[in-house]
């Protein structure tokens, strides 16, 4: 199909393409979507928070979260770290109850040797043992979560950056007629200009 295209005051027509027509039409309106997205790009955020934590919040301009993002990580880093050491040393100590090693009783931690005294606690030193097991496993579920938060926080953000909030917005009481509910009274109306 071809479409015909005159210029004013000029007798003579140039046939353009409807093809070619809608290119030009897909390239001017990609510019205006571009141009907004090269201003401040949602996925650069998520990818940058993704890579390094509060990265995506620097990308946003949001600097007072980077603090909070790196206290909530380290933290559980830190507790990751502090259960994998116990269940390191408890599980030593269950081991050298466990195989009657008298030899290595010196060498468990001082605050786990009180429970080398008798063979009954071989159950206690198991249920130990396997709750640090327990709790390195939660220390990393949260570490991934706060991770994912982290990168939802600047995806959040990066979405809302664009979003503007005139300062035209008027919230008032109206006292009369209501052509929305159609009775009389007292309304609330919020204004936009």
């Amino acid at each position: 199909m071809q479409v015909v295209a005159q210029q004013k005051g000029d007798t003579l027509s140039k046939e353009v393409p409807v093809s070619q027509l809608n290119k030009i039409a897909d390239t001017l309106n990609s510019k205006k979507v571009d141009s907004v997205i090269k201003v401040h790009s949602p996925h650069k955020a998520i990818i940058r928070s993704a890579i390094i934590p509060g990265w995506g919040q620097i990308y946003n301009k949001k600097y007072w979260k980077v603090p909070i993002v790196y206290a909530a990580l380290g933290t559980s880093a830190w507790v990751f770290f502090d259960n994998l050491k116990w269940y390191h040393r408890s599980r030593y100590a269950f081991k050298v109850l466990y195989t009657k090693d008298s030899a290595n009783f010196p060498n468990v931690y001082k605050d786990l040797q009180p429970y080398l005294t008798s063979q009954q606690y071989v159950s206690g030193l198991r249920e130990l043992r396997d709750g640090y097991r327990q709790y390195v496993d939660y220390s990393v579920l949260v570490f991934v979560l706060l991770w994912g938060l982290n990168v939802a926080d600047a995806a959040v953000d990066a979405h809302l950056k664009s979003f503007d909030v005139s300062p035209d917005l008027t919230l008032n009481f109206k006292v009369g007629h209501s052509e929305m509910a159609n009775t009389n009274g007292v309304s609330l109306v919020l204004s936009f200009k």
